[in-house]
C-alpha cells in the first residue's frame, strides 16, 4: 500500500521517529461521528431489549462499543491512508495529514481493539464480546482490505459492520440474539445502501480517481438510483417491522411509515435526477434525510418502548 513520504520521519541515526501527535489527532483517528452512530444504536438495542442491566455495567458496556469502533475506524484509515490523501472529504485525516505515522495508527487500533473486547467479556458477557470482535473483523479485513477495492457490492456486503451495535447492546442484556435484534441489525443494513449510494453519486469523480469501486463508478448513475429506490422500499418496510412483530406500538408504526414514505420520497426524486448532473442537489437531500430516518427511527423506538413499560408499570400498580 503506498503511503505519503511525510509519514516517514526518520532521524539522524536511521531510526524510526514518532510523530508529535496530540491527543485530538488520536480522536479524530477513532471516527468519532461513526462511532457516535455506533454508539447511540448500541444504546438502542439495550433499551428494546428485554431484562436488566446494572448501570455501571451497561456504561462499561457502551464504553467497550466505542472503543471497539473507534479501533475499526483506526485500523480503516490505517489501511486506506493511500487513498485518503486523494479525496477531498478524507485528505485532511490524520494519517494523510501528516500528524500520525502510519504504525502509531495501525499499534493503536490493534490494542484498543484487543482491549474493548476482553474488557467486554471479562465484565458482561462473552457473546457480547465475540460479535464486537467479529464487527471489528469484518471492518477493518472483510470490508476495508478485501470488499471496498474489490466490489461496486462493497457497500451492501460490508454494511454489516455498522449494523451490528444494536445487536451487540441486545446481547449485553439478554446473553442472546433473537428476532428482534436481527430486525434492528436489518433496519441500519438495508439503510446503508441507499445512505452510502447517495454519497457515491456525488463523490464519484474522487472515488473513480482512487479506483475504488463504487457502484455509480462501475454499474452507472441510471442503475445506482433504481438501487438506491429499491432499498430505500426495503428499509421503510423493515422500519414499521417493529410494530406488525408486536415490540413496539402503532403509534411507532405509523411514525416509522412516515419516515419511510420520506424516504422512498427522496429516493424517487434521485431516480428523477439526470444522469450527469453537475449539483446533485436531490442526491445531497437524500444524504442528509437518511441520517436523520436513521436517529429518529431508532429514538421513536426507544421512547415509544420506555412509554409503555412506563403506561405498564403505572397501570399495573393501579
Amino acid at each position: 500500500m503506498a503511503l505519503v513520504d511525510n509519514h516517514e520521519a526518520i532521524g539522524a541515526e536511521g531510526a524510526v521517529r514518532l510523530s508529535e501527535a496530540s491527543a485530538r489527532d488520536f480522536f479524530e483517528l477513532l471516527k468519532p461521528r461513526v462511532m457516535s452512530l455506533v454508539v447511540f444504536t448500541a444504546l438502542a438495542g439495550m433499551v428494546l431489549a428485554p431484562g436488566h442491566i446494572h448501570p455501571v455495567l451497561g456504561f462499561i458496556a457502551i464504553l467497550c462499543i466505542a472503543v471497539g469502533a473507534g479501533a475499526s475506524g483506526a485500523l480503516n484509515m490505517w489501511y486506506d491512508a493511500d487513498i485518503d490523501a486523494v479525496m477531498s472529504r478524507t485528505a485532511k485525516r490524520p494519517i494523510p495529514a501528516g500528524k500520525i505515522l502510519p504504525q502509531e495508527a495501525l499499534a493503536f487500533g490493534l490494542t484498543l481493539s484487543a482491549f474493548s473486547v476482553c474488557i467486554l467479556g471479562l465484565v458482561v458477557n462473552w457473546l457480547s464480546a465475540g460479535l464486537l470482535a467479529f464487527t471489528i473483523f469484518f471492518y477493518a479485513v472483510i470490508y476495508t482490505m478485501w470488499l471496498k477495492r474489490s466490489t461496486p457490492q462493497n457497500i451492501v456486503i460490508g454494511g454489516a459492520a455498522g449494523a451490528f451495535p444494536p445487536m451487540i447492546g441486545w446481547a449485553c442484556v439478554t446473553g442472546g440474539i433473537s428476532i428482534e435484534s436481527i430486525v434492528l441489525f436489518l433496519i441500519t443494513f438495508l439503510w446503508t445502501p441507499a445512505h452510502f449510494w447517495a454519497l457515491a453519486l456525488f463523490k464519484m469523480r474522487e472515488y473513480g480517481a482512487v479506483n475504488v469501486p463504487m457502484m455509480p463508478n462501475v454499474c452507472g448513475e441510471a442503475t445506482t438510483k433504481k438501487q438506491i429506490l429499491l432499498y430505500a422500499v426495503l428499509t421503510a418496510l423493515i422500519g414499521v417491522a417493529p410494530a406488525v412483530l408486536g415490540f413496539s406500538s402503532l403509534v411507532y408504526g405509523a411514525v416509522a411509515a412516515a419516515l419511510g414514505l420520506g424516504f422512498i420520497w427522496y429516493s424517487f426524486l434521485v431516480l428523477r435526477m439526470p444522469d450527469g448532473d453537475e449539483k446533485m442537489v436531490p442526491a445531497k437531500k437524500l444524504f442528509a434525510y437518511s441520517i436523520l430516518y436513521l436517529f429518529v427511527i431508532f429514538s421513536a423506538l426507544m421512547v415509544d418502548h420506555l412509554v409503555t413499560t412506563l403506561w405498564l408499570n403505572v397501570g399495573g400498580a393501579i
